[in-house]
């Protein structure tokens, strides 16, 4: 089977041969570009054939009985993607079973598996997705001119703004992120034209992100940038975890190995608006949640709730079913 995690920061690709129990993966740092037709099917195939080549190969896989593609902004940029992608796989794979999933669904497939609760997907972009087996809630996720808040392309956005403020002398301002701006982007009058030409704009404000955390303490602009995104991810976690029950909660992605300047903060918000959920571990990140849906997948026994947004499956034949009680 075939496990796919496409990101704001690039591709994660899986191959398990069952049989054998192996599974090998390969990684490419090259977003998967959007234009006016939404997530380019044809730049993602381009990427992946050759890495899905290498590893069937390193696998000794001989045939990939079904696929799991994890994407970035599915929900809204999602129509070529769910046009296309399934009988692109097949005629060069010959995949007959493909679901396509929000990488805020495989986040939390990875993070909680198939229990009641919400996880909070963040790195690059944010998102948040819950869901009490009956359906699913999501939140924010809107891309970073629109929303991510508290994603790391946003607290990047906000410790550039303090460092141009410090710049300028307006309030507000962080001398510290002013000087780290300085010494990752060059003077600042030229941040604009090095910025907003960049098709991987998210990605190259979220490497900021880990600047803003370093400056954390001592520095209470960075630190209240961290606060602030700490309280619009708890923000969304309220918005999409189930009231009812005993709900768990998780957060998963590359933005929580700032650790504790993001993660302290963030406890506390989560604590005071879920108090009745459970905050646990991420179990683990989205592409293993994809790798685990592929399996059950393949199986037949892929239950999860259906969205036709979200997460739907599209057999060989190129029928579209709801990814509801498939056993």
């Amino acid at each position: 089977m075939l496990a796919v995690d496409s990101g704001g920061s690039g591709l994660r690709v899986a191959v398990k041969n069952t049989e054998r129990g192996l599974l090998a993966e390969r990684e490419s740092r090259e977003p998967v570009r959007t234009g006016a037709r939404g997530i380019d099917p044809g730049h993602l195939m381009a990427q992946l054939v050759p890495m899905v080549r290498a590893l069937t190969e390193g696998t000794g896989v001989s045939a990939l009985s079904a696929a799991v593609v994890g994407a970035a902004g599915l929900a809204t940029l999602g129509d070529a993607l769910r046009a296309e992608l399934p009988g692109a796989l097949g005629r060069e794979f010959g995949i007959r079973a493909v679901a396509l999933a929000a990488d805020a669904v495989t986040a939390y497939v990875g993070a909680l598996g198939p229990r009641a609760g919400a996880v909070v997907a963040a790195g690059t972009g944010l998102i948040a997705v819950g869901t009490d087996l009956a359906r699913w809630r999501r939140a924010d996720g809107w891309g970073h001119l629109l929303g991510d808040c508290g994603s790391g392309a946003w607290i990047g956005r906000a410790g550039l703004e303090a460092a141009l403020r410090a710049y300028d002398g307006r309030p507000g301002g962080s001398a510290g992120l002013l000087a780290r701006a300085e010494e990752m982007f060059g003077p600042m009058p030229g941040l604009p034209g090095l910025l907003y030409p960049r098709q991987d704009r998210p990605a190259v404000l979220a490497s900021f992100a880990p600047h803003v955390a370093a400056c954390a303490d001592g520095d209470p602009v960075a630190a209240g940038i961290l606060r602030a995104a700490a309280g619009h991810m708890a923000e969304s976690a309220a918005a999409v975890c189930p009231a009812a029950g005993e709900p768990r909660v998780a957060v998963t992605g590359g933005l929580f190995r700032m650790g504790d300047p993001l993660l302290v903060p963030l406890k506390e918000e989560l604590s005071r608006r879920l108090p009745h959920a459970a905050l646990v571990p991420a179990a683990g990140d989205p592409l293993a949640g994809s790798v685990r849906m592929a399996d059950d997948l393949a199986a037949g026994v892929l239950t999860l709730p259906g969205d036709e947004a979200i997460l739907c499956v599209v057999t060989g034949t190129g029928d579209r079913s709801r990814a509801t009680n498939l056993v």
